[in-house]
């Protein structure tokens, strides 16, 4: 039903076995001991049970591509790795309670999240326990003092970094009164602060700016408001099922005959799920689309392995994340011959990689990944099983320029 937003998936023993994520996924009884033949175990914490589910999903999905390529190849001088899920359901105090655990359990990395919170929390044990973790979703907390310490990276893009090349795509194309709406937790606040940021040099004029809370299902009172203001440009800093139901409901209200849609974390699962005519036209950021395969080789030989291990699906953009997240930390293990940490950090910090859309590395004062973005527009499609949804609008390469500078994140 239209503006009914779904109900949140439990994932049971049943259900972790019937996806695929194996034994191995689920709370362990015991402390198993490490020896030096033993596999490289990654933890990995998604909200599986939260309106984020089905992105989180395709995050595993990811994640177990990363590790089925890496033991293929030889692993680590022979040595194997093996993935470690758990559900954090977008809780801070589970996330902390979890990854605890999975350190009990003797993992080596961390990787996960899709929260700005949960990824938080994460990172203050992994900090303290003195372990890699590798953050995929969108934050601009986790590369800035005070939270970024020596094990903490980060493959997903930042706020600024999304809405820096969404804002110069779009301000000068589409006029400068805009309107925000967004979701009301950091990630959403960070996305509006980055837009303006980026508009000021457009001289561009904010016209309304409404928040909402995360599960939202009736956007009417936020789309009334915004309508009013008369905009020519609307910005969604949400995701997931919000940016899927507020994105219909403003094409359902008309928005499209005076405004363009635009959305500095495209969704890939939403536009699928809200169907061709809401998101028609609707443009976004996003730092993976899967037709990359054509002239990308290690797009090509992700999305293979990937369609192998899904019965044909096509990766999505946080499956894309979820992939990248433990496969760069795999690569500086090979890159340093060790899975000890201090030995992997110099090597990531040194390595230039290609894992899935071209040359990236990691800046060396807040360890955040520097990569290529790319705007995208949604198509028009007549078939919904078509998932060439989007077309690359304009791609943009790696460069440090995109990023917020190294004394504005408190790093000197």
């Amino acid at each position: 039903m239209p503006g009914t937003a779904p109900r949140p998936l439990r994932l049971t023993r049943r259900h972790a076995l019937a996806a695929g994520l194996g034994v191995a996924a689920l709370p362990l009884p015991f402390v198993r001991a490490r020896a030096a033949e033993a596999p490289i175990r990654i933890g990995y914490g998604v909200p599986l049970s939260s309106p984020y589910a089905q992105e989180a999903l395709e995050m595993v999905r990811g994640a177990q591509a990363a590790v089925s390529l890496f033991n293929d190849a030889g692993g680590l001088h022979g040595r194997k790795a093996e993935l470690l899920v758990r559900d954090f359901r977008l809780n801070a105090r589970v996330a902390t309670a979890g990854t605890l655990e999975l350190l009990k359990d003797g993992v080596d990395f961390m990787s996960g999240g899709l929260s700005p919170g949960v990824m938080l929390a994460i990172n203050r044990v992994t900090r303290t326990h003195d372990v890699i973790f590798n953050a995929i979703s969108q934050s601009d907390q986790i590369v800035a003092a005070p939270a970024f310490g020596p094990t903490t990276f980060h493959e997903g893009p930042t706020p600024h970094m999304s809405s820096r090349v969404l804002g110069d795509y779009a301000y000068p194309q589409y006029g400068h009164r805009v309107a925000f709406l967004a979701v009301n937790y950091a990630v959403g606040q960070e996305l509006v602060r980055g837009l303006k940021a980026a508009g000021a040099k457009y001289g561009i004029k904010p016209v309304a700016e409404e928040y909402h809370p995360i599960g939202t299902s009736d956007f009417t009172p936020y789309l009334r408001r915004i309508a009013a203001a008369k905009p020519t440009l609307v910005f969604f800093c949400n995701y997931g099922p919000d940016q899927q139901f507020s994105v219909q409901q403003a094409s359902w209200a008309g928005f499209k005959k005076t405004a363009k849609l635009a959305v500095p974390v495209i969704s890939m699962t939403a536009r699928l799920a809200a169907g061709s005519d809401a998101y028609e036209g609707v443009i976004g950021a996003t730092g993976y689309y899967w037709t990359l395969e054509d002239h990308i080789p290690s797009a090509n030989r992700f999305n293979r392995r990937f369609r192998e291990m899904n019965e044909g699906r096509i990766p999505t953009d946080y499956a894309a994340l979820g992939y990248a997240g433990p496969m760069a930390m795999l690569q500086g293990t090979i890159h340093a011959g060790s899975i000890e940490t201090k030995k992997v950090i110099a090597a990531m910090e040194a390595m230039t990689y290609d894992i899935y859309k071209g040359p990236e590395h990691y800046r060396s004062c807040d360890h955040q990944a520097v990569q290529a973005m790319y705007v995208v527009e949604s198509r028009f499609t007549v078939d919904a099983a078509d998932r060439n949804v989007f077309r690359i609008a304009k791609s943009y390469p790696a460069s440090d320029s995109m990023l917020a500078t190294c004394a504005a994140e408190g790093h000197h």
